[in-house]
Protein backbone atom coordinates (compact mmCIF):
# COMPACT_ATOMS: atom_id res chain seq x y z
CA UNK A 1 0.00 0.00 0.00
CA UNK A 2 1.43 3.24 -0.88
CA UNK A 3 0.74 5.70 2.16
CA UNK A 4 0.75 8.55 0.05
CA UNK A 5 -1.18 7.72 -3.20
CA UNK A 6 -4.26 5.40 -1.87
CA UNK A 7 -6.79 4.00 -4.01
CA UNK A 8 -9.65 5.22 -1.70
CA UNK A 9 -13.13 5.46 -3.21
CA UNK A 10 -15.03 5.67 0.24
CA UNK A 11 -13.92 9.54 1.13
CA UNK A 12 -16.05 10.75 3.87
CA UNK A 13 -18.98 8.58 2.97
CA UNK A 14 -22.59 9.57 3.61
CA UNK A 15 -22.14 11.97 7.05
CA UNK A 16 -18.58 13.53 6.60
CA UNK A 17 -17.41 15.54 9.61
CA UNK A 18 -18.21 18.85 10.21
CA UNK A 19 -15.50 21.55 9.79
CA UNK A 20 -16.90 23.81 12.20
CA UNK A 21 -16.07 26.91 10.03
CA UNK A 22 -14.91 30.05 11.87
CA UNK A 23 -18.01 32.35 12.39
CA UNK A 24 -19.98 29.10 11.42
CA UNK A 25 -19.70 29.17 8.15
CA UNK A 26 -21.42 27.58 5.97
CA UNK A 27 -18.84 27.38 2.83
CA UNK A 28 -15.33 27.83 2.63
CA UNK A 29 -14.31 29.97 -0.76
CA UNK A 30 -10.62 29.59 -1.68
CA UNK A 31 -9.05 31.48 -4.41
CA UNK A 32 -6.25 30.60 -6.44
CA UNK A 33 -4.00 32.87 -9.01
CA UNK A 34 -1.45 30.00 -10.93
CA UNK A 35 1.47 31.87 -11.52
CA UNK A 36 3.46 29.96 -14.25
CA UNK A 37 4.69 32.25 -16.98
CA UNK A 38 8.33 31.99 -18.20
CA UNK A 39 8.02 28.65 -16.07
CA UNK A 40 6.36 26.57 -19.03
CA UNK A 41 8.70 24.71 -21.82
CA UNK A 42 10.44 26.92 -23.99
CA UNK A 43 14.19 26.66 -25.61
CA UNK A 44 14.91 29.52 -23.04
CA UNK A 45 14.90 27.75 -20.29
CA UNK A 46 16.72 24.55 -21.60
CA UNK A 47 14.03 22.75 -23.50
CA UNK A 48 13.52 21.33 -26.97
CA UNK A 49 10.77 23.28 -28.26
CA UNK A 50 8.50 25.55 -27.08
CA UNK A 51 5.10 25.10 -25.02
CA UNK A 52 2.48 23.56 -26.93
CA UNK A 53 -0.79 23.19 -24.57
CA UNK A 54 -1.98 26.41 -26.46
CA UNK A 55 -5.38 26.19 -27.82
CA UNK A 56 -5.81 29.88 -28.11
CA UNK A 57 -3.03 29.24 -30.91
CA UNK A 58 -5.03 26.76 -33.02
CA UNK A 59 -3.20 24.27 -35.34
CA UNK A 60 -0.12 25.25 -33.38
CA UNK A 61 2.73 22.28 -33.84
CA UNK A 62 5.91 22.29 -31.94
CA UNK A 63 8.89 22.25 -33.43
CA UNK A 64 12.11 20.79 -31.89
CA UNK A 65 15.34 23.59 -31.59
CA UNK A 66 13.00 26.53 -32.45
CA UNK A 67 11.51 29.15 -30.42
CA UNK A 68 7.56 29.93 -30.88
CA UNK A 69 7.70 33.74 -30.47
CA UNK A 70 3.70 33.60 -30.49
CA UNK A 71 3.42 30.90 -27.47
CA UNK A 72 5.83 33.46 -25.37
CA UNK A 73 3.95 36.10 -26.06
CA UNK A 74 0.60 34.56 -24.74
CA UNK A 75 2.54 33.32 -21.63
CA UNK A 76 4.08 37.05 -21.22
CA UNK A 77 0.79 39.02 -21.30
CA UNK A 78 -0.21 36.51 -18.67
CA UNK A 79 2.76 38.70 -16.05
CA UNK A 80 2.74 41.84 -17.97
CA UNK A 81 -1.47 42.49 -18.12
CA UNK A 82 -3.11 39.44 -16.45
CA UNK A 83 -1.45 39.27 -13.49
CA UNK A 84 -1.71 42.76 -12.31
CA UNK A 85 -5.40 42.98 -13.33
CA UNK A 86 -6.61 40.34 -11.31
CA UNK A 87 -4.50 41.07 -8.23
CA UNK A 88 -6.49 44.49 -8.66
CA UNK A 89 -9.65 42.47 -8.52
CA UNK A 90 -9.26 41.07 -5.36
CA UNK A 91 -7.22 44.55 -3.84
CA UNK A 92 -10.20 46.44 -4.70
CA UNK A 93 -12.94 43.92 -2.73
CA UNK A 94 -9.98 43.34 0.27
CA UNK A 95 -9.88 39.51 -0.44
CA UNK A 96 -7.43 37.10 0.10
CA UNK A 97 -6.50 34.98 -2.05
CA UNK A 98 -3.49 31.59 -2.83
CA UNK A 99 -0.64 32.18 -5.83
CA UNK A 100 0.22 28.66 -6.85
CA UNK A 101 3.62 29.91 -8.15
CA UNK A 102 6.21 28.63 -10.01
CA UNK A 103 9.81 29.17 -8.97
CA UNK A 104 11.13 29.78 -12.24
CA UNK A 105 8.31 32.10 -13.08
CA UNK A 106 8.74 34.11 -9.94
CA UNK A 107 13.00 33.82 -10.78
CA UNK A 108 12.35 35.52 -13.80
CA UNK A 109 9.52 37.75 -12.62
CA UNK A 110 10.02 38.95 -8.29
CA UNK A 111 8.08 41.69 -8.60
CA UNK A 112 5.25 39.47 -8.83
CA UNK A 113 6.17 37.07 -5.37
CA UNK A 114 6.74 41.14 -3.86
CA UNK A 115 3.41 42.36 -4.54
CA UNK A 116 1.67 39.07 -3.50
CA UNK A 117 3.50 39.77 -0.31
CA UNK A 118 2.56 43.34 0.20
CA UNK A 119 -1.08 42.76 -0.31
CA UNK A 120 -1.01 39.82 2.41
CA UNK A 121 -1.67 36.82 0.07
CA UNK A 122 -0.08 33.19 0.04
CA UNK A 123 2.54 32.13 -1.88
CA UNK A 124 2.76 28.15 -1.78
CA UNK A 125 5.26 26.21 -4.16
CA UNK A 126 4.38 25.28 -7.89
CA UNK A 127 6.87 23.17 -8.88
CA UNK A 128 10.06 24.63 -10.18
CA UNK A 129 9.08 24.62 -14.22
CA UNK A 130 5.20 24.41 -15.29
CA UNK A 131 5.94 20.89 -16.85
CA UNK A 132 5.02 17.11 -16.13
CA UNK A 133 6.98 16.11 -13.26
CA UNK A 134 6.37 12.12 -14.53
CA UNK A 135 9.16 12.99 -17.23
CA UNK A 136 11.63 14.23 -14.18
CA UNK A 137 13.41 11.88 -12.23
CA UNK A 138 13.67 11.91 -8.81
CA UNK A 139 16.89 13.64 -8.04
CA UNK A 140 15.94 16.71 -9.85
CA UNK A 141 12.39 16.73 -8.57
CA UNK A 142 14.10 17.31 -4.94
CA UNK A 143 16.31 19.96 -6.22
CA UNK A 144 13.24 21.72 -7.91
CA UNK A 145 11.21 21.67 -4.53
CA UNK A 146 14.52 23.22 -2.38
CA UNK A 147 15.05 26.08 -5.03
CA UNK A 148 10.95 26.93 -5.40
CA UNK A 149 10.94 27.22 -1.76
CA UNK A 150 14.28 29.38 -1.47
CA UNK A 151 12.61 31.60 -4.30
CA UNK A 152 9.41 32.01 -2.85
CA UNK A 153 11.06 33.04 0.90
CA UNK A 154 13.24 35.26 -1.65
CA UNK A 155 11.26 37.14 -3.65
CA UNK A 156 8.13 37.06 -0.44
CA UNK A 157 9.93 37.01 2.82
CA UNK A 158 8.41 33.71 4.01
CA UNK A 159 8.73 30.10 2.86
CA UNK A 160 5.87 28.46 1.52
CA UNK A 161 3.81 26.01 3.45
CA UNK A 162 1.79 24.76 0.90
CA UNK A 163 1.91 22.84 -2.48
CA UNK A 164 0.48 21.96 -5.95
CA UNK A 165 2.83 20.90 -8.79
CA UNK A 166 -0.53 20.17 -11.15
CA UNK A 167 1.34 17.70 -13.13
CA UNK A 168 2.47 15.51 -10.32
CA UNK A 169 4.92 12.68 -10.31
CA UNK A 170 4.69 9.15 -7.98
CA UNK A 171 7.79 11.18 -5.93
CA UNK A 172 6.48 14.25 -5.65
CA UNK A 173 4.15 13.88 -1.82
CA UNK A 174 6.96 11.73 -0.35
CA UNK A 175 9.70 14.38 -1.46
CA UNK A 176 7.35 17.09 0.31
CA UNK A 177 7.29 15.12 3.20
CA UNK A 178 10.60 14.00 3.35
CA UNK A 179 11.79 18.19 2.88
CA UNK A 180 9.80 19.11 5.65
CA UNK A 181 8.00 22.53 6.47
CA UNK A 182 4.51 22.15 4.88
CA UNK A 183 1.15 22.04 6.33
CA UNK A 184 -0.42 20.99 2.97
CA UNK A 185 -0.43 19.78 -0.73
CA UNK A 186 -3.43 20.35 -3.24
CA UNK A 187 -2.36 17.84 -5.59
CA UNK A 188 -6.02 15.73 -5.57
CA UNK A 189 -9.03 16.49 -7.08
CA UNK A 190 -10.93 13.71 -4.84
CA UNK A 191 -13.13 15.61 -2.35
CA UNK A 192 -14.59 19.25 -0.94
CA UNK A 193 -12.79 18.92 2.57
CA UNK A 194 -9.32 18.19 3.60
CA UNK A 195 -8.35 14.89 4.46
CA UNK A 196 -5.01 13.65 6.39
CA UNK A 197 -2.68 10.63 4.80
CA UNK A 198 -0.35 8.50 7.19
CA UNK A 199 1.86 6.31 7.50
CA UNK A 200 3.83 4.98 10.74
CA UNK A 201 5.32 7.99 12.86
CA UNK A 202 4.45 10.65 9.23
CA UNK A 203 0.97 12.22 8.77
CA UNK A 204 0.20 14.50 5.90
CA UNK A 205 -2.60 16.71 5.13
CA UNK A 206 -3.88 17.46 1.88
CA UNK A 207 -6.39 19.84 0.69
CA UNK A 208 -7.74 19.21 -2.33
CA UNK A 209 -8.38 21.54 -5.55
CA UNK A 210 -10.27 21.54 -8.37
CA UNK A 211 -10.28 20.86 -12.46
CA UNK A 212 -13.56 22.20 -12.91
CA UNK A 213 -14.31 25.22 -11.02
CA UNK A 214 -11.11 26.21 -13.11
CA UNK A 215 -10.77 28.83 -15.55
CA UNK A 216 -9.06 25.92 -17.80
CA UNK A 217 -12.86 25.94 -18.81
CA UNK A 218 -12.28 27.90 -21.64
CA UNK A 219 -9.34 26.01 -22.87
CA UNK A 220 -10.49 22.51 -22.87
CA UNK A 221 -14.02 21.45 -24.55
CA UNK A 222 -16.72 20.84 -24.16
CA UNK A 223 -15.96 24.43 -22.16
CA UNK A 224 -16.37 28.17 -21.65
CA UNK A 225 -16.71 30.19 -24.60
CA UNK A 226 -17.88 33.73 -22.41
CA UNK A 227 -17.52 35.31 -19.26
CA UNK A 228 -21.31 34.47 -19.21
CA UNK A 229 -20.49 31.00 -19.68
CA UNK A 230 -17.78 30.78 -16.50
CA UNK A 231 -20.01 32.76 -13.95
CA UNK A 232 -22.90 30.53 -14.44
CA UNK A 233 -20.20 27.73 -13.94
CA UNK A 234 -18.99 29.09 -11.00
CA UNK A 235 -22.26 30.72 -9.75
CA UNK A 236 -24.53 27.60 -9.94
CA UNK A 237 -21.49 25.39 -8.27
CA UNK A 238 -21.40 28.42 -5.66
CA UNK A 239 -25.04 28.65 -4.88
CA UNK A 240 -25.49 24.48 -4.35
CA UNK A 241 -22.57 24.68 -2.13
CA UNK A 242 -24.10 27.41 -0.12
CA UNK A 243 -27.19 25.75 0.27
CA UNK A 244 -25.83 22.14 0.98
CA UNK A 245 -23.66 24.29 3.53
CA UNK A 246 -26.67 24.36 6.16
CA UNK A 247 -25.58 20.81 6.95
CA UNK A 248 -22.65 19.64 5.31
CA UNK A 249 -20.07 22.72 4.88
CA UNK A 250 -17.78 22.28 2.24
CA UNK A 251 -14.37 23.97 0.27
CA UNK A 252 -14.98 25.72 -3.10
CA UNK A 253 -12.11 26.06 -5.15
CA UNK A 254 -11.53 28.70 -7.84
CA UNK A 255 -9.02 28.25 -10.08
CA UNK A 256 -7.30 31.00 -12.30
CA UNK A 257 -4.16 31.82 -14.25
CA UNK A 258 -3.41 35.35 -15.75
CA UNK A 259 -2.48 34.46 -18.99
CA UNK A 260 -6.73 33.30 -18.99
CA UNK A 261 -8.79 35.00 -16.94
CA UNK A 262 -6.14 38.21 -16.91
CA UNK A 263 -8.37 38.96 -20.37
CA UNK A 264 -10.99 41.92 -19.74
CA UNK A 265 -13.49 39.63 -21.73
CA UNK A 266 -12.66 37.20 -19.01
CA UNK A 267 -11.73 39.39 -16.19
CA UNK A 268 -15.39 40.17 -15.98
CA UNK A 269 -16.87 36.87 -15.32
CA UNK A 270 -13.72 37.04 -11.66
CA UNK A 271 -15.21 40.33 -10.73
CA UNK A 272 -19.01 39.20 -10.92
CA UNK A 273 -18.22 36.11 -9.13
CA UNK A 274 -16.52 37.45 -6.25
CA UNK A 275 -19.51 39.87 -5.66
CA UNK A 276 -21.73 37.21 -5.74
CA UNK A 277 -20.00 35.11 -3.27
CA UNK A 278 -19.48 38.80 -1.05
CA UNK A 279 -23.25 39.33 -0.88
CA UNK A 280 -24.23 36.16 1.11
CA UNK A 281 -23.45 35.56 4.49
CA UNK A 282 -21.98 32.47 6.14
CA UNK A 283 -19.09 32.51 3.28
CA UNK A 284 -15.23 32.41 4.77
CA UNK A 285 -13.21 33.84 1.97
CA UNK A 286 -9.60 32.91 3.17
CA UNK A 287 -5.94 31.61 2.23
CA UNK A 288 -5.90 28.11 1.70
CA UNK A 289 -3.07 28.09 5.00
CA UNK A 290 -5.69 28.86 7.09
CA UNK A 291 -8.10 25.83 6.04
CA UNK A 292 -4.66 24.02 7.07
CA UNK A 293 -4.60 26.07 10.23
CA UNK A 294 -7.71 25.32 11.30
CA UNK A 295 -7.99 21.63 9.64
CA UNK A 296 -4.88 20.85 12.48
CA UNK A 297 -6.17 22.59 14.91
CA UNK A 298 -10.05 20.74 14.77
CA UNK A 299 -8.77 17.50 13.44
CA UNK A 300 -4.98 16.76 13.52
CA UNK A 301 -1.92 17.45 15.20
CA UNK A 302 -0.58 20.69 15.36
CA UNK A 303 2.55 20.38 14.02
CA UNK A 304 4.21 20.81 10.75
CA UNK A 305 6.11 17.36 9.36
Amino acid sequence: MDAWHPRDLRGYGRDPPDPQWPGGARLVLQCVLNVEEGAERTILNGDDGSEDYLPELAGMQRRLGQRHYSAESLHHYGSRVGFWRLLRLFEDRGLPLTAFAAGRALELDPEAGAALAELGHEVAGHGYRWIDYREIDEATERAHIARTCRIIADTTGQFPVGWYTGRVSLNTRRLLVEHGGFLYDSDAYDDERPYWLSEPGRAHLVIPYSLITNDIRYLVAPGCATAADFFTLLRDAFDLLWAEGESRPAIMNLGLHSRISGHPARAVAVARFLDHAASRDGVWICRRREIAEHWIQRFGPDTRL
